[in-house]
């Protein structure tokens, strides 16, 4: 949907953007093997380059950091298995068919009035509305996405620590 004051119009597709950026110019802000050669403008104006809006339509934003060349032999530490975090993945989903609705379909209604974010959980995310001053739509996406966890998590209702989660993973600090 694209809304403008001249009305709404609705295309129909679904995507899902995945997108990538370095941390810096030079792409080595935060690495423990290689110095960042750049300055503490350079990087602020290359965090600029991509604007507040586009930013904020991106629910989820994390920081993955050079792995281990032990991680890249195979060895160090495993994390989840793909066909356990698809198995996750699926029971999730299917806590949402029997709800009767995606948590992407959620409205803001339905997040706010339905019993499933709790009010420990709101309460946090008033909190942090008013320190970063949140869109109204990053207050929902934080909704969708603490139910979300919730859902991968098998609770019935997202809490304070479904809340923090899905927060972090909008606010990750390069």
């Amino acid at each position: 949907n694209i809304s403008r004051a001249a009305g709404r119009v609705s295309y129909p597709c679904r995507f899902q953007l995945v997108a990538a950026m370095n941390p810096c110019p030079c792409g080595y802000a935060n690495d423990t093997q290689r110095e960042c050669r750049c300055a503490p403008g350079q990087i602020s104006r290359y965090h600029h380059k991509v604007s507040g809006p586009l930013l904020d339509r991106i629910d989820l934003h994390l920081y993955v950091p050079r792995p281990s060349a032990q991680v890249l032999a195979g060895g160090g530490e495993a994390g989840s298995s793909s066909s356990e975090v698809r198995q996750r993945v699926l029971a999730a989903r299917a806590i949402q068919d029997q709800r009767g609705l995606l948590n992407r379909d959620l409205s803001s209604q339905q997040l706010t009035n339905s019993g499933l974010i709790s009010d420990t959980a709101r309460q946090l995310l008033r909190k942090v509305a008013e320190k970063k001053a949140l869109s109204a739509r990053a207050w929902f996406r934080a909704m969708k996405v603490a139910r979300t966890i919730a859902d991968l998590d098998d609770s019935p209702v997202a809490g304070e620590n479904h809340m923090a989660e899905a927060l972090h993973l909008r606010f990750v600090e390069l």
